[in-house]
C-alpha cells in the first residue's frame, strides 16, 4: 500500500470514540426500547442479537476493509471495486445517508431544544404532551434544525482533529449519563417488573417473521452498518490498525449502549406508570396530555403490561422520549436533575451521528475535486433547505424516515456486491486478515457476504411489499398517500426517481470523480 497522505486518527481510543459517536444516536435511546417493547421484549432481543452477527458485524468488517483499501468515499470505492459503470451504486449510498441527514438534523434539534427546556425548567411547568405539541407546531424546529446543521458543519470543517476533540468530550459524557440513569432506574420500585418484561422470552413468538424483520431493521439502525459512515471513517485509520478488532468493538459496544438505554426506560416506565394510574382515580388531571393512556384510563382501564403496549409503547418514535420521559422524571426524586442529564445525553448522541453524516457527504464532494471548505459549506446549505419540510411537517419527516430507512437495506446489498469481482475470499485474506490484525476472520464471513446478507435484504423488502399489498390491495401502490405515509408505493416511487437520475448521470459522476 502506498504511503498515506490522508490525515489519520491519533489513536485507537479517539478513533473508536468517533465511530461510536457515529453509530450511537437517538435510535439507540428512543427507537430501540419502543421496538423491543412492541415485539415482546426478550424474543426480540434474541433476533436482534442474531442479526448483530449475521448482518451488522459482517457489513462493518466489509466497510472497514473497503476504507482501508481504497482510502476513498463510497462513489470512488464502488468505481474502484466494480468499475466506472457502477459509480451510481456508490452515489446511491451517499444519497441515502444524505437524505437521512436532512431530517436527522431536525431530530437532533428536538433534543437540543429539550435540553435547554429541561435546564430552564420549562417542561415541568406544563403538561409534557402540550409542550411537545406547541413546540412541533411552531418555528422552533426549523431554528433548531439550522443550529444543529451549523454546529455540525463547524466541527467537520476542522477535519479529523475537530472530530477527535468533540468526541473526546461527547462520547464519554454520553456513556456516563446513560450509566448514571440506568443505575438510578434499577433502584426504582417496580424496576424488577420492567426487567422481567424486557428479558422474558415467548419462544412461540420467534416463529413470527415480522419480529425478525423489525430486529434486522433496528440492528442496521443501531450500528450504522451499510450506511457508508464506517467506510468514510475507516479512511482515517492508521495503516497498522487491527481492522477486525475495530469491527467487533464498534457494533458490540453500540448495542450494549442500546441495552442500557432499554433497561433505563423499561424500569422507569414500569415504576412510574402504575403510580400515575392509581393517582388518576382521584385526580384525572395527572394524565392530561398523555394521549391514549389518558383516554383508556378514563374509560375504566386498569394497569397491566398490555395497557402499556397499547398506549406508551405504541405512541411512535417520539412518544417515550419527548412526551413520556419528562412526565416520568417529574415523579422521581431529583427528577429535574436526571431529566437534564437524559436530554443532554440524547443531544450528544444525535449530534455525534449528525457529524458522521455530514462527513460522508463532504468526503464524496472532496473525491469529486471540490475543496473541503467549499464542500462542507455546500452540504450545510443543502441540508438546511432539504430538511426544512421535515422541520415544518411531521408527516414529511415520518415518511422520509421510513423511505430512506428502507434505502439503508439496499445500500447494504450494494456493499455486499461491491467485492464480488475482486473476490470475497481474497478480500478477506488481504484486507481483513492483514499482518497487523490479531483477530483472523474465517470463511464464515464469505458465506454471509455471498449468500446470507443479500438474502436477508431481499427477503425483508419483499416481505414488506407483500404485507403492503395484502393490507391495502387498492392503495399500496400510491406514491403519495396522506392516509398511509408508510406504504410500499411511496418508497418504490422515490427509489425509482433517485435511481433513474443517478443511473442517467453515471457518466457525469465518473467524469467528476476522475478529475476530468
Amino acid at each position: 500500500m502506498s504511503k498515506l497522505k490522508t490525515p489519520v486518527f491519533s489513536s485507537r481510543w479517539t478513533m473508536m470514540l468517533a465511530m461510536l459517536g457515529m453509530a450511537v444516536g437517538t435510535g439507540n435511546i428512543w427507537r430501540f426500547p419502543r421496538i423491543a417493547a412492541k415485539n415482546g421484549g426478550g424474543e426480540f432481543l434474541i433476533a436482534w442479537i442474531v442479526f448483530l452477527f449475521l448482518w451488522s458485524i459482517p457489513i462493518i468488517l466489509l466497510e472497514f476493509g473497503l476504507g482501508r483499501k481504497t482510502r476513498s468515499g463510497p462513489v470512488r470505492t464502488f468505481m474502484s471495486m466494480l468499475g466506472p459503470r457502477w459509480a451510481w451504486m456508490g452515489a446511491f449510498v451517499v444519497f441515502v445517508t444524505s437524505a437521512i441527514m436532512f431530517y436527522y438534523s431536525v431530530v437532533a434539534g428536538w433534543t437540543f431544544r429539550y435540553s435547554l427546556a429541561s435546564i430552564l425548567g420549562e417542561i415541568p411547568e406544563a403538561a409534557p404532551g402540550a409542550f411537545w405539541t406547541s413546540f412541533t407546531t411552531s418555528l422552533w424546529p426549523l431554528l433548531m434544525h439550522a443550529i444543529m446543521i451549523g454546529l455540525a458543519v463547524l466541527v467537520v470543517a476542522r477535519g479529523v482533529s475537530g472530530i477527535e476533540k468533540v468526541t473526546k468530550v461527547l462520547m464519554p459524557s454520553l456513556i456516563g449519563i446513560i450509566l448514571i440513569l440506568t443505575v438510578r432506574a434499577l433502584f426504582l420500585p417496580g424496576a424488577a417488573e420492567g426487567l422481567s418484561y424486557m428479558f422474558s422470552v415467548d419462544w412461540h413468538a420467534l416463529t413470527n417473521a415480522q419480529l425478525w424483520i423489525e430486529a434486522l431493521i433496528q440492528n442496521a439502525w443501531d450500528t450504522g452498518a451499510g450506511w457508508g459512515l464506517v467506510l468514510c471513517y475507516a479512511v482515517y485509520l492508521r495503516e497498522r490498525e487491527d481492522t477486525a478488532l475495530n469491527a467487533f468493538i464498534l457494533p458490540i459496544g453500540n448495542n450494549l449502549i442500546s441495552l442500557l438505554a432499554g433497561i433505563m426506560i423499561f424500569c422507569t416506565v414500569f415504576s412510574i406508570v402504575p403510580q400515575l394510574i392509581t393517582t388518576a382515580q382521584q385526580d384525572p388531571s395527572v394524565l392530561r396530555g398523555l394521549g391514549s393512556l389518558e383516554q383508556k384510563v378514563a374509560e375504566g382501564a386498569t394497569y397491566s403490561p398490555q395497557l402499556l403496549n397499547e398506549t406508551i409503547f405504541s405512541e411512535g418514535n417520539t412518544g417515550i422520549t419527548f412526551i413520556w420521559m419528562p412526565q416520568l422524571f417529574k415523579q422521581m426524586g431529583f427528577g429535574q436533575f436526571f431529566m437534564i442529564l437524559f436530554f443532554i445525553g440524547l443531544a450528544f448522541a444525535a449530534f455525534s451521528s449528525l457529524i458522521a453524516m455530514v462527513e460522508v457527504a463532504a468526503r464524496t464532494l472532496e473525491d469529486a475535486g471540490m475543496r473541503r471548505t467549499r464542500a462542507i459549506n455546500l452540504i450545510g446549505i443543502l441540508a438546511f433547505v432539504m430538511g426544512a419540510p421535515s422541520a415544518l411537517w411531521m408527516d414529511v419527516l415520518n415518511n422520509q424516515d421510513w423511505v430512506w430507512g428502507v434505502g439503508l437495506m439496499v445500500s447494504g446489498l450494494f456493499f455486499t456486491l461491491s467485492i464480488v469481482p475482486y473476490g470475497i475470499k481474497k478480500f478477506r485474506q488481504e484486507q481483513l486478515n492483514h499482518p497487523d490484525s490479531n483477530i483472523k476472520i474465517g470463511p464464515w464471513w464469505d458465506l454471509i457476504i455471498r449468500v446470507l446478507a443479500p438474502l436477508q435484504m431481499i427477503f425483508l423488502i419483499g416481505w414488506f411489499i407483500y404485507q403492503s399489498i395484502v393490507s391495502d390491495p387498492t392503495g399500496w401502490w400510491k406514491p403519495i398517500d396522506p392516509d398511509n405515509i408508510y406504504n410500499a408505493g411511496t418508497f418504490l416511487f422515490q427509489f425509482a426517481v433517485v435511481l433513474a437520475i443517478l443511473i442517467a448521470a453515471n457518466g457525469w459522476i465518473v467524469k467528476k470523480m476522475s478529475g476530468k
